[in-house]
């Protein structure tokens, strides 16, 4: 057995389903990728995602390591998501996710 994060696995690939399952959960933290994001930012990047999911799998990702959330102490308070060490690292898995999909698709990528 595994444990990780007060859970226990039987693969570490159990693991990264743990943490990146959730039908929303890649997509954040692809847009997180470009920079700190806030709840609404992150709403209109998402679409089709509700305010209950929102808030559950940013919960969620919190809990597990990949974001930090910042409440800042102004009126109205002003919260931003940031991608932790930890968040940055499954970059790679996203991107290799991107390039499959392009691929899959027959999409020909516009260089930057």
């Amino acid at each position: 057995m595994i444990k990780w994060n007060g859970r226990e696995y039987r693969c570490p690939v159990e693991v990264t389903m743990e943490v990146l399952s959730g039908k929303w959960k890649c997509l954040m933290l692809w847009h997180l990728h470009d920079g700190d994001k806030r709840y609404k930012e992150l709403e209109r990047v998402v679409p089709g995602v509700s305010q209950k999911m929102l808030t559950q799998q940013l919960k969620e990702l919190e809990r597990d390591g990949l974001i930090i959330r910042t409440v800042h102490p102004e009126v109205p308070p002003r919260v931003e998501y940031t991608l932790t060490d930890l968040g940055k690292s499954v970059f790679p898995i996203l991107e290799m996710m991107h390039i499959w999909g392009v691929n899959q698709l027959g999409l020909v990528e516009r260089e930057e």
